[in-house]
Parts: C-alpha cells; structure tokens; sequence
C-alpha cells in the first residue's frame, strides 16, 4: 500500500471537485439541494522565467484557512520583475444549478485574500471581468449597477433594484435570463455571464536574493448534508461509477471505508448525521518557476480528530491528531490536489 493510502486507513482507524454533482443525481431531493460546489482556488502565479526559482514553499491547508508561505530566488545578478497574479475560480453564474461554496461576503475578494512579501502586507490591482464566451460584457454589465461576481442570497434583490431600463437592457441583451417566478407571480431573471477575478501586482525580485511571499486566504469548502459513500448509498443500484471516481480523486483505500462504516453504521437514514466537505487546490501552478520547487512541505489538518480525511499524496505521515503532512524535494507538481472530509458538522 503506498504512503498516500495509508495515511488515509489511520486517520480512518483512529476514530476521513469532486462529486457535489453526483451527489445530486442519486441521493434523495433534499439532501442533494444541501450540496455546494468548492471552488478549486491554488497560488500565486508569476510570469514564467528562467530567472527565478522556488526554493521553498510550505502550503498548510486546514477547513477554515489555506495559507502558503513561499521563497523565491533571482538567479542572476540584475533586478527581476515580473508580473504576479492571483486568480480566483471563474464562476460560471449562468448554471443556476450550482451553489458554489462562496466563504466571503466581498463581491471582489470574495475567499478574503491577503498577502505579505518579506512580511509586509500588499496590495494587488483587481481585474474583474464579466464574460460571455469569447465576449466581453463588462461593460455592460457595470452600466447596469451590478456587480460583476452577482452572488449570494441577496442576487435577485440586486436585480429587482437596478432601474427598469436598466434590466430591460440586460434582458434584451441576453446577459439576463429567466430563473422562474416569484411567490407573487413575478418573472425573475438570473445573470447569463461567467465572472473572471484575479489579482496583479509587478514585484521586483532584487539581484541574488530571495523574497519570501506568504498569502491566506479562507477555504472554500464543497459542502453535503450527507455522503454517497455511507454503505446504504454506495452500495445502491447504479451508484458504482460514484464510489470509484471517490476513490480515484481521494485515493480511499479499503480501510477507509471500514472505518466510515464503523461510525455511520449500514441504516438507510443518516442517523451519525455525517457530512462531507471537499476542499480543491490548484497545486498545477507550482510548476512555473525555473525547474522544480526545491522543498515542498504539505501539511492537511481535518480539524477535529473523530473526522475522517483523505487525499492523494506520497510520502504523508500522521504529525497530530488532527493533521498529516508530507516533505518533499525538487517536487514538480503534477496534479491538482482534492481532499475530502467526513465527519460531524
């Protein structure tokens, strides 16, 4: 068993993007509309160059904050800058289906992203855009006084309050459709566009030396009222192709499933009223420096020690209780990076 795996079966015996979708095709209608989607948010991206290096990068993932701390080195010996980004998920606000798992409240920054260099607090430039395929509606869309990322609860009150020129504009534009009707017979309109985020900054890398950059933000967490992989659900007509892609995108060994089995028990209702949370990093980022990142330290923390946690990693060993981590040098990512909890909420 690799070493991945066998993370997974003690966090399993000692008390563990990817199906929010399936869960909603084959549990019953009302857990399934409990589901939120996690949004897959990674690092912070520079301009790829020969010039700079990652010599270290530690990346601390818990339920409630992801923080990375990072040292670059210039290479060379004359200033480097090069442009540095920060990309939030695009939300496709079309797909009126999706409740993506938003854990801020800011329609711009909204995972409450914040970053040092050399401990200093920093400032990006926000470039925030409203798309519809290849077309730029932001215009548009700002012209009408909604915000480009028109999330939240609130989202129709947003729209019933914008002028009805305004909202007639957007209707006949395409950039707002129908999403039913209220209480009182009102149609209501939803956003058709896709909002793009990210942040930028130009930093200077100083001849031969190393910058340290370090950046949290809150997790996103994909979210349901009950897990497909309890024995009564996954063992369900039709529900196999859902346990193996779980398995393939947590990398769930057996023992892992015997611990879950062990705490939920094999009734057909949730009665350990379990929950899941997923949690996705771009990881892929890490890959687009000058050769590998020299040292890689992962450490995952579930949060509390009862809750059953699993991801794809090699080398992952159990450092408390509650967290595992894994070391690694002249690491090239190769893969994004999903974890899936289980426990009670």
């Amino acid at each position: 068993m690799k070493a991945k795996n066998e993370a997974c079966a003690r966090a399993a015996l000692g008390r563990a993007f990817a199906c929010a979708v399936a869960l909603a095709a084959t549990m019953p209608k009302a857990a399934a509309n409990d589901s939120s989607v996690e949004l897959a948010v990674g690092g912070v991206t520079f301009t790829q160059s020969p010039d700079v290096s990652m010599e270290e990068e530690t990346l601390t993932i818990t339920p409630e904050t992801v923080t990375v701390n990072y040292r670059f080195l210039n290479q060379t010996q004359a200033p480097v800058t090069l442009n540095v980004g920060f990309p939030l998920p695009d939300l496709d606000l079309s797909d009126q289906d999706s409740a993506y798992a938003i854990p801020g409240a800011d329609p711009v920054n909204f995972v409450d992203f914040k970053t040092r260099i050399d401990g200093k607090p920093i400032k990006f430039d926000v470039v925030q855009r409203a798309k519809m395929g290849a077309r730029d509606v932001t215009a548009a869309v700002r012209a009408s006084g909604l915000p480009i990322a028109l999330l939240g609860a609130d989202a129709q009150q947003k729209i019933s309050a914008i002028t009805p020129e305004a909202r007639t504009a957007l209707i006949d534009a395409g950039l707002l459709i129908p999403a039913g009707t209220s209480e009182t017979g009102e149609a209501l309109y939803g956003p058709a566009w896709t909002a793009t985020t990210a942040f930028t900054r130009k930093q200077v890398f100083p001849p031969g030396s190393s910058v340290n950059v370090e950046h949290r933000y809150r997790t996103s967490l994909g979210a349901s009222q009950d897990t497909a992989l309890r024995k009564a659900l996954r063992d369900a007509e039709g529900m196999g192709p859902t346990v193996e892609r779980y398995r393939k995108d947590y990398c769930l060994p057996d023992d892992f499933f015997r611990g879950l089995d062990k705490i939920a028990g094999s009734e057909p209702t949730n009665t350990a009223r379990l929950q899941e949370r997923r949690i996705a990093y771009v990881l892929k980022t890490g890959a687009n420096w000058s050769g590998p990142i020299k040292n890689f330290h992962l450490i995952v923390d579930k949060g509390k020690p009862d809750r059953l946690v699993s991801f794809c990693f090699d080398n992952v060993k159990k450092i408390s209780p509650t967290a595992f981590e894994a070391k690694l040098e002249n690491f090239t990512p190769a893969q994004d990076l999903k974890i899936l909890l289980i426990g009670k909420y």
